[in-house]
């Protein structure tokens, strides 16, 4: 399987879009925080091309994630991979590779209570750093 990053383009939203309603379905009616509207609707105001790239696997387009810088901090975001091609490794490539660009400070992100996808942000040595009932907060320090 060849995966590999491309930049993203402002023309990629409405896939993007539906992607994120599909990948995050699940998870947000198990917290009972599922609304159709509101779950495309965030995607569009936190799309940024110039931050996000597409994730592609044997030459189609997958996934996508979103590396937006703050300060010193690093935030990985929009991490999206349909549910068909998880559990492939696509994931842990694609973090390895993100987190292996030369970043000074912290790399953090945000992950839904109980989604599988926490143990593969644990397994690339993110450690928790807070949760509410519906967010798990975790950070990668540099050198861990």
């Amino acid at each position: 399987m060849d995966v590999s990053l491309r930049p993203a383009v402002a023309t990629d939203i409405e896939w993007l879009v539906e992607l994120r309603a599909d990948v995050l379905r699940a998870d947000l009616e198990r917290l009972g925080r599922f609304d159709d509207g509101r779950v495309r609707e965030r995607m569009r105001a936190g799309f940024r091309p110039e931050w996000t790239r597409i994730i592609v696997v044997d030459g189609a387009d997958a996934g996508c994630i979103t590396t937006r810088p703050d300060g010193e901090t690093r935030w990985i975001e929009h991490f999206y991979i349909p549910a068909s091609l998880q559990g492939r490794g696509i994931g842990g490539s694609v973090l390895e590779s993100v987190i292996a660009e030369p970043h000074e400070g912290p790399t953090r992100l945000n992950v839904l209570r109980g989604s599988a996808a926490r143990r593969l942000y644990e397994r690339h040595g993110f450690a928790l750093d807070s949760e509410d009932d519906v967010d798990v907060w975790l950070t990668l320090r540099p050198g861990a």
